[in-house]
């Protein structure tokens, strides 16, 4: 290939990855730069494994006839089948045998194939494929991110020359290189959002990441917390609390964040999250950070209910969620050490919540709502159902607590 050529096709993947293209995009343009530069890939097949919560990894399958690449992802768990078609691919044996690649022409071939998708492919009229496995060094390794692997397909008459291999082979850790840049970025996003919440992530990727470096806005605030955990603890195995957690935290968190609200924290059996009110002059979007609250009680009450029926026909120990709402102007950013930080909320307000929250035990309620969150909601004429009045912990005036009707919170 022309050196010319080379380079505009290593520049070309280079600038893709500097200007922030995804994965698919990047393959995209590597394989258009390919065939305009005379090396007829008709089908490029680029894998990556991954380091997320629920996904082992993700492939991009691009065709030269197709609009546009496609993203395959695959889970943690495998199935028998999965794992047979996963040993039995080409893409398996070179992770075992430690090769660099695998080359298959079918051209004039008329035995068998070692692997069942290069028959496929032979069926299909492709006449050469070529699997690639670009492994990284260790200090590039971040989970199980720790190699490049890709397939690159023709239906050329006369399959790839060898020049068109040997041209291939240079260039595919260019592209390497740049798909793991992007996979990395995606990594970085995942795992701040993961560990931070959605709305925290973005704020820590774009550099809000100074201790103090925070904003005052207002939100309906959420605790959750588990009834009787201390005495369930102390009564059944240690192996059994974690999954327990998982169940009612995760109950939580899939109805806050269905209703637009963030997850601000872990501790122990609590949730902290907070609903966020944009600035209006009349309250309006405050009481709609309300609402989106009480649906996300009404919405995570219903799936408790489900959790506690599977693990008690399960023969698992159950327990019941408490909810505890409020409302006020708190500071949202980060706070901590100087280089060890925590991205949350702080202020009075959150205070209040706690002693609220701390008040479960003694009105025996699932749902506990400041007086001024009812009123910041519009009032709950029908649904709210006063407890009394309380004196708070290092809250000045005895406040009024609601809870909901049980009908309402059935809903």
């Amino acid at each position: 290939m022309d050196p010319q050529v080379f380079a505009q096709i290593a520049r070309r993947i280079a600038d893709a990855s500097l200007e922030g293209a995804s994965e698919g995009e990047m393959l995209d343009s590597f394989c258009t730069g390919l065939n305009r530069a005379g090396i007829p890939v008709t089908r490029a097949l680029l894998g990556a494994d991954t380091l997320h919560p629920v996904l082992a990894g993700r492939i991009f399958a691009w065709h030269r006839d197709q609009p546009e690449t496609v993203l395959h992802e695959f889970g943690r768990s495998i199935t028998v089948e999965g794992q047979r078609k996963w040993q039995e691919s080409p893409f398996y044996h070179l992770e075992q045998s430690g090769e660099a690649e695998l080359r298959f022409r079918m051209v004039g071939h008329n035995g068998s194939y070692p692997f069942p998708i290069v028959a496929d492919l032979a069926s299909e009229g492709f006449t050469d494929y070529l699997v690639t496995m670009t492994r990284f060094g260790e200090r590039a390794v971040i989970g199980q991110l720790d190699s490049i692997y890709a397939s690159w397909s023709t239906d050329h008459a006369e399959g790839y020359t060898d020049k068109q291999i040997e041209t291939l082979r240079a260039l595919i850790p260019f592209a390497a290189a740049a798909i793991r840049s992007a996979s990395v970025r995606r990594i970085a996003d995942t795992l701040a959002e993961t560990y931070l919440g959605r709305n925290a992530a973005r704020r820590v990727l774009s550099g809000t990441i100074g201790r103090g470096e925070a904003e005052r806005i207002s939100a309906a605030l959420w605790y959750s917390d588990l009834r009787g955990f201390t005495r369930l603890v102390d009564t059944v195995t240690p192996e059994l609390i974690m999954p327990l957690l998982n169940d009612y935290a995760g109950a939580a968190v899939a109805a806050v964040q269905a209703h637009d609200g963030e997850v601000l924290k872990f501790m122990g059996d609590g949730v902290l999250a907070i609903f966020r009110a944009e600035e209006d002059s009349d309250g309006g979007n405050l009481e709609n950070a309300c609402r989106a609250a009480l649906n996300a009680l009404k919405a995570c009450t219903k799936d408790l209910r489900a959790v506690r029926n599977r693990r008690a026909n399960a023969g698992l120990p159950v327990t019941d969620m408490s909810v505890a709402l409020h409302v006020g102007e708190v500071l949202y950013g980060n706070f901590g050490g100087e280089d060890r930080l925590d991205f949350t909320v702080v202020g009075p307000a959150v205070n209040e919540l706690s002693r609220i929250s701390g008040m479960a035990r003694s009105v025996d309620q699932p749902a506990i709502l400041s007086a001024a969150f009812r009123s910041a909601a519009g009032g709950l004429r029908e649904e709210a159902v006063s407890l009394g009045r309380y004196a708070l912990r290092g809250v000045e005036a005895p406040q009024e607590l609601f809870t909901l009707d049980p009908g309402s919170l059935r809903g």
